[in-house]
């Protein structure tokens, strides 16, 4: 039988969606590693494959483009949520999606964009990430997978991301996605990010909520919102004193059949 795909991005951070409702697929770290190659394969920042478990909401099982598994993406269950509405296996509007990281509640919206409840923002220290043999400090940050978000004065367009940015492996034994951040005026913040497992994306959900933490745990604020601009668009973020909300466009934007031999022969 054929392996259906869908291909959706949010704020162009892009994923390969496979719908797998019965969790029959084998999806190796070889096939997604494939599926994501821009060149062998249909290129993309992860796999989001789209599981129904016996018991509890729909499961968002996500691997990055390396084919390592990962806890949470915020744009990915933005796209994986207008997935769900589209194929009509829920209704518009409130549901919950299962992720590693938890159950994460979402609200759809006609205009395409959603509403990700992205769980607590902890603040959990302080660290350092080099990039061209500067040291830029950040704010380590838990969103349900690990985070170091650098607030600072160079122009982040001017940083150099094809290199994976160092950091202390001792603090971040997991690998860590590693955000640079601007402030252009209150409220508004401008960031890249190079995710672990993954290289420069284009965005990264959980990494803007990420540098909205960061950036008020620098002004002595634990709560409040700001915008993020990313390479791939704008985001906006609520930080609160338990939880954080993430409000983005979700987009999809083909669909077919992956051809047999091809997977089968990886």
């Amino acid at each position: 039988m054929a392996v259906e795909f869908l291909k959706g991005h949010g704020t162009e951070n892009d994923f390969v969606l496979l719908p797998d409702p019965d969790g029959v697929l084998d999806l190796t770290e070889a096939r997604v590693r494939a599926l994501c190659d821009r060149r062998r394969g249909l290129g993309a920042d992860g796999v989001l494959r789209v599981v129904r478990p016996d018991f509890g909401p729909w499961f968002m099982d996500y691997r990055n483009a390396d084919g390592s598994i990962a806890e949470m993406c915020g744009n990915g269950v933005r796209v994986f949520a207008r997935y769900l509405v589209d194929a009509g296996l829920v209704p518009e509007g409130g549901f919950a999606v299962g992720t590693r990281a938890g159950e994460r509640q979402v609200v759809t919206h006609p205009d395409g964009s959603v509403t990700v409840d992205m769980g607590r923002a902890l603040v959990t220290g302080t660290g350092t990430a080099t990039v061209g043999g500067s040291a830029f400090d950040g704010v380590a940050v838990d969103v349900g997978n690990p985070h170091l978000a650098c607030v600072t004065g160079v122009p982040v367009a001017e940083l150099d991301l094809e290199a994976p940015p160092g950091h202390d492996p001792a603090q971040f034994p997991h690998g860590v996605n590693v955000e640079f951040v601007n402030v252009l005026e209150e409220g508004a913040l401008r960031m890249r990010v190079h995710e672990r497992g993954v290289g420069e994306t284009r965005s990264c959900g959980t990494g803007t909520v990420a540098a909205v933490a960061s950036w008020l745990h620098g002004t002595g604020q634990r709560t409040g919102k700001a915008t993020v601009d990313v390479p791939g668009g704008r985001v906006s973020v609520v930080v609160e004193e338990e939880t954080a909300t993430l409000t983005g466009p979700a987009v999809l934007l083909a669909r077919g059949e992956l051809d047999q031999v091809w997977w089968d022969a990886l």
